[in-house]
Parts: structure tokens; C-alpha cells; sequence
């Protein structure tokens, strides 16, 4: 941990631990002509934006596993979803491994890297921005539990944006819902904007050198570097340039951390899910622990997630000690946009992340220089629900199952609903959560290492994201 901490404050150690795994090439999708690809049931990758999910898909063909398909899909989603989750964002995962003596030694882990507010935001900062925490979280989660080298997991990103990708229906979706204001900063307008000033609709090709050039230099120079190095330098100037308000300060302090789960009992298995800062995890505990008793109580169920999370934000507090009590009635304010995904592995391993902008878009202005999309600071609009959970056995040190959420205000119903009916039975997730919730899913109900022919994925049907994986 100790040499870890290092290799985040400084600029090098961009490629810790590898395995003979080819590299991926081609323009927008990974090249896999002329390398050997694994044969047989590889795992599931679930996500919020297709491109992303066949990118996760294609690690853990190549021999990846589930924290290098994540890295991967988190980093592919800085340039197909950046309403959502731009090198800017910040977020939350859990991860697990069956293998008792590796990482979180057989139970699951979490890594926190939520937006952080700068520590002062200077006078012209009529916009200001959070300090971007994602390329470092992803980073902590690669080198804790990754197996490939990290920068083969940052190249499909780099490549998708230098050549370009369609746009796809989510992120259609989401620049239709904000194309006034967004299109109103000049650097957003040349990344989102037609050549009739409209937003990019489905199906157009979205280009953007400057974020394809800063994930070059992330990947070649190291995660470090954009904290606390040349890239970071430009980076600061360009999110003051940007109204933004950052200091290579607020750059060098930004580190992501370890923490331990909320756990509760489901029958012969435990349940996971994220602690917090990402008390989405603590609202998704406490809808599943009503949904347990009665499968049909939703609404008792979404009405303890949010005044959960609210009891939370309003006094802290130990999240196992207000799970076990009474909460009084309350409701969140309207909260900001997120993204998830999943993915699990051939040998049982699962990572489940929530990322968010704390904002569709984020501040809405994109760094000059840079191509990034500035998040919004936590300092002006409430986090949302980050919502993630894992479920497995402690006993046959085996995975259960996978979910992660968004949907607002609902993210924590979703993932506590999600979670307890993949627990019942053997499909991932046979009905949708409850508006306006979404959930992505991954479940085994003979577990893994196990029946694999029981293992099952799946996204919600009324989203614009993939389930991808299989033999």
C-alpha cells in the first residue's frame, strides 16, 4: 500500500502487474485478429452505453478480468458518455475476488473516488468544477485488483476518441435534454454541435482530439502525472480558463480510498454494498433489507432508502447502527445525473461502479485544450445516489451476484429491488426496477466458481445500454 500511495502521487508507475494478454488495437473497437482469445464462458459486462460494455467484453476475452474490464469500460466512458462520466467524474465501485488470500482477502472491497470541491475556488470562478477523481479511482481499483497492463485499458478510450465513435442513443438522449446551455460554451459546442449548430443527434460521429490527446498522455506518462505533473499543469490553467476554480493543490490531494462495505445477511450468502461518501449504497441497504421481508412493499422501500440517505447527509452517523434502527419520514431534493456498470469474470470476480458528473454535463463547459468536460462541484449541488452491491458466499468463497444503479432520487431502490431479485431467483432481473431507477445486473444462482450455465446478465430494457458476454 505503501509503494500504491506513491505511485499515485507521482507520475509513474502506469503499469503495474501484467499477464500475457495481446494489446488491442484498431480504430474504435479492439483489433483481436491474430491474438488468442479465451474459448469458452468468459463473463458479462453490463453498462449504460453499448460501446463501453463491448469494450469491457472484449478484456475478458483477451484474458482479462473484472477490475481490467472495468478500468477499461470507465475509461471508454470518458468519450462515449461524457454527460455522465468525462475524465472529470468521479464515482465509486465494489470489488470482489473468491480467492480467500487475494485483495479484500475473499469478501468485497470498496474504492471511493467521489467528486470532490475544490478547496477554494479563486474569484473568477463563476463556474466551479470538481476535482476530476476518476482517472485515480480506476487506477486504485487496477492496481488492487487488475491483472492486465494499465495502459492497454486506457487505449481503447484514446483510440475511440482520436477516430471517432457514432453517438450513441444515451448520449443522444442526454445532449437533447441539455443542448441549450451546454451548446452555449464555445468548447462544448465544437465537440457536440453539427455543423448547423444542432446537437449531435444518434448515429452522428462524435470526434474529439483534444480528450483522444489527453488520454494519450495519461496512458504514456502515467495516471500521476495528471495530478501532479506537466499534464496536470495545462490541466488546471485550462479548467480556470473554463471558469473552473482548480488548483494544482486541489490536484495533488485528490486521492481515492479503501473502505469497507455495509454488509447484511440474505439467507446463506452476504450481501455487500457501497459505504459512505456513496451513501447510495446505504439507501440501496436499506430498501433491501424491507424488500427481503416483503418482496411487494416497494414503496416502504423506496421511502427508507431516501430517508436513509437523508439521515445520513444530515447528521452522519454509523451506517450499520441507523440501518438496524427506526428513520423518520423525509426526502431527498431532486439529485443529479449518474451512469453505472458490471462485470464479472470467468472466475467469479465482479466489480460494480457508479460515476458521476454531479450534473448531466457536468458545469457544462469543457476545458480548452483538454476535451474534457468539467464536473460540477459537490460544494453547489447535492452528490447523488452512488448505488452498488455485491452478493456472494463466504463459505463456498464463491459470487453471487452483481448490481448497480442510477435513476436519481431512485438509484438506491433500484440497486436494494435489483439485488433482491436476482437473490430469488435464477435471471438477473426479470422485471424493472421502478421509475425513474435503472439498473444493470449480473447473477449466478449456482454461484461462480460454480454452474456457469446459472450465470445471467442483463440491463434495463428501458435504457439505451448492452449486456454483453457468453461463451
Amino acid at each position: 500500500m505503501a509503494l500504491l500511495s506513491l505511485c499515485l502521487l507521482t507520475t509513474g508507475c502506469s503499469d503495474m502487474g501484467s499477464i500475457a494478454y495481446a494489446m488491442l488495437g484498431g480504430s474504435n473497437t479492439p483489433d483481436t485478429s491474430g491474438t488468442e482469445r479465451i474459448s469458452g464462458f468468459i463473463g458479462g459486462v453490463v453498462a449504460d452505453e453499448p460501446r463501453a460494455a463491448l469494450v469491457g467484453r472484449e478484456v475478458l476475452a483477451l484474458g482479462g478480468n473484472a477490475a481490467d474490464a472495468a478500468v477499461a469500460v470507465g475509461f471508454t466512458l470518458t468519450a462515449t458518455l461524457p454527460s455522465r462520466a468525462s475524465l472529470g467524474a468521479g464515482g465509486a465501485c465494489l470489488a470482489y475476488q473468491p480467492q480467500a488470500d487475494g485483495p479484500g482477502g475473499g469478501t468485497p472491497e470498496a474504492i471511493l473516488f467521489p467528486p470532490t470541491a475544490p478547496a477554494a475556488p479563486g474569484r473568477d470562478a463563476d463556474r466551479p468544477a470538481a476535482v476530476p477523481m476518476l482517472a485515480r479511482g480506476l487506477y486504485l481499483l487496477h492496481a488492487r485488483y487488475g491483472s492486465a497492463n494499465f495502459d492497454q485499458l486506457v487505449a481503447p478510450a484514446e483510440r475511440t476518441a482520436l477516430s471517432g465513435a457514432p453517438v450513441s442513443r444515451a448520449l443522444a438522449t442526454d445532449l437533447a435534454q441539455v443542448a441549450g446551455p451546454l451548446l452555449a460554451d464555445p468548447g462544448a459546442r465544437v465537440v457536440f454541435a453539427d455543423a448547423n449548430g444542432q446537437p449531435l443527434a444518434e448515429g452522428a460521429q462524435l470526434v474529439q482530439p483534444d480528450l483522444g490527446t489527453t488520454l494519450a498522455h495519461l496512458r504514456t506518462a502515467g495516471v500521476g502525472d495528471l495530478y501532479q505533473g506537466s499534464l496536470g499543469t495545462s490541466f488546471v490553467q485550462a479548467a480556470d480558463a473554463a471558469g473552473g476554480g482548480l488548483t494544482t493543490e486541489d490536484m495533488r490531494l485528490a486521492l481515492p480510498k479503501l473502505a469497507t462495505p455495509i454488509t447484511l445477511p440474505a439467507g446463506d450468502d452476504q450481501a455487500a454494498f457501497l459505504p459512505p461518501p456513496a451513501d447510495g449504497g446505504l439507501a440501496a441497504a436499506g430498501a433491501f433489507q424491507v424488500l427481503r421481508r416483503d418482496p411487494s412493499a416497494l414503496a416502504a422501500a423506496g421511502a427508507r432508502a431516501q430517508a436513509l440517505a437523508e439521515l445520513f447527509r444530515a447528521r452522519g452517523g454509523d451506517p450499520a447502527t441507523l440501518l438496524a434502527g427506526t428513520t423518520p419520514p423525509a426526502t431527498l431534493p431532486p439529485l443529479p445525473a449518474s451512469t453505472s456498470f458490471v462485470v464479472m469474470d470467468r472466475k467469479g470476480g465482479a466489480v460494480a461502479c457508479a460515476l458521476t458528473m454531479d450534473n448531466l454535463f457536468g458545469t457544462g463547459r469543457v476545458a480548452p485544450g483538454t476535451g474534457v468536460v468539467l464536473a460540477a462541484t459537490p460544494a453547489r449541488k447535492p452528490l447523488p445516489l452512488l448505488a452498488a452491491a455485491i452478493a456472494w458466499n463466504p463459505n463456498q468463497h464463491a459470487f453471487r451476484a452483481a448490481v448497480a444503479g442510477s435513476g436519481q432520487n431512485a438509484a438506491g431502490l433500484a440497486v436494494g429491488q435489483a439485488l433482491a431479485v436476482a437473490l430469488r431467483g435464477p435471471a438477473a432481473m426479470p422485471a424493472p426496477v421502478p421509475e425513474p431507477g435503472r439498473a444493470n445486473v449480473v447473477a449466478c444462482s449456482g454461484y461462480l466458481p460454480g454452474d456457469r450455465s446459472t450465470c445471467h446478465w442483463a440491463t434495463d430494457p428501458r435504457g439505451a445500454g448492452l449486456a454483453a458476454g457468453g461463451e
